[in-house]
C-alpha cells in the first residue's frame, strides 16, 4: 500500500498523538509537556483525564486538539462507566477519546458485550462531534480471528480509528521479566485490511523513530501514538525538510 502522507516534517507531525499518560507524571510535568508541544503542529496531545481542562487552556490558539483515554489502561469498566468518562472528557473540552476494549470479553468471544462497550462510547463521541479511537491492546489480544472481529465491530459501529496498544500492555515472559511489542507490521496490515475504508488505523506502542513511522504509513496508518515527537520531527526535518 502506498502512503497517503506527504513526506515532510509538518505533514508527518500532523499524524501524531503525543501521549502524556505516565502514571507518575505530576501536574507540573503535564503542564511542561503541553507547553513544549505548542511548538509542534501535531494532531493531539493525549493526556490523563483529570488534566483535560488544563491541557485545553494551554493548547488554546494552536492547531493541537486535546485527547484523553477512556477505560484506561485495562478496559475493565462497565460500558456505562466508560460512557460517563467520555461525557466528562468532552465536557472538559477534549475533542478526541481513545477507549480500551474489555480484553477478557474479547477473549471470551462475548461479542455483544464488546459491541455495546464500543457503541456506548461512540454514541457520546457523536453527540459531541468528537473523535473516537478504539484500542485493541494487541499484546493481550493475540489471535488474528479476535482482531478481525474487533475490526468488523468497530467498522459496523462507525468509530473513527482502531488503535493497536495502550503502551502499558506488558506481558510476563518465561524468565519472569515483562515484555511488550506494541504496534507490529502484521497487526497494522491486518487492521487496515479488515476495517472499513472510513475507519483509520492508529499505530501506538514502540513508535520511537522515523523509520518505524514511515513503515506504518506504508501499511495504511494515518495516526501515530508516540512519546517521541521532538526526536522524530527533528529526524524528519533532517531527512525531508520542513
Amino acid at each position: 500500500m502506498t502512503s497517503t502522507i506527504e513526506l515532510n516534517s509538518t505533514a508527518i507531525a500532523r499524524t501524531f498523538d503525543h501521549a502524556l499518560l505516565t502514571p507518575t507524571f505530576t501536574d507540573a510535568e503535564l503542564r511542561k509537556g503541553c507547553e513544549e508541544l505548542r511548538a509542534y503542529p501535531i494532531a493531539s496531545v493525549c493526556i490523563k483525564p483529570h488534566a483535560v481542562k488544563m491541557a485545553v487552556e494551554i493548547m488554546a490558539g494552536t492547531v493541537v486538539d486535546v485527547c484523553t483515554v477512556i477505560g484506561f489502561p485495562h478496559g475493565i469498566q462497565l460500558p456505562e462507566v466508560k460512557a460517563f468518562e467520555a461525557e466528562c472528557a468532552f465536557r472538559d473540552g477534549a475533542r478526541e477519546v481513545d477507549m480500551v476494549i474489555n480484553t477478557g470479553e474479547v477473549l471470551s468471544e462475548d461479542w455483544e458485550f464488546v459491541r455495546e462497550d464500543v457503541r456506548a462510547v461512540t454514541a457520546v463521541a457523536r453527540a459531541h462531534k468528537g473523535i473516537i479511537k478504539v484500542i485493541f491492546e494487541t499484546d493481550f489480544v493475540t489471535e488474528d480471528k479476535h482482531k478481525i472481529r474487533l475490526c468488523e465491530i468497530c467498522s459496523e459501529e462507525g468509530v473513527d480509528y482502531v488503535k493497536t496498544s495502550t503502551g502499558f500492555g506488558y506481558v510476563k515472559g518465561q524468565q519472569g521479566g515483562y515484555e511488550y511489542s506494541g504496534a507490529t507490521p502484521h497487526d497494522l496490515a491486518l487492521m487496515r485490511k479488515h476495517c472499513a475504508p472510513s475507519v483509520g488505523v492508529k499505530a501506538s506502542g514502540g513508535m520511537r523513530d522515523l523509520d518505524k513511522v514511515l513503515e506504518a504509513f506504508d501499511l495504511g496508518v494515518t495516526r501515530i501514538g508516540t512519546t517521541s515527537t521532538a526526536a522524530i520531527v527533528a529526524e524528519a526535518i533532517q531527512r525531508f525538510g520542513r
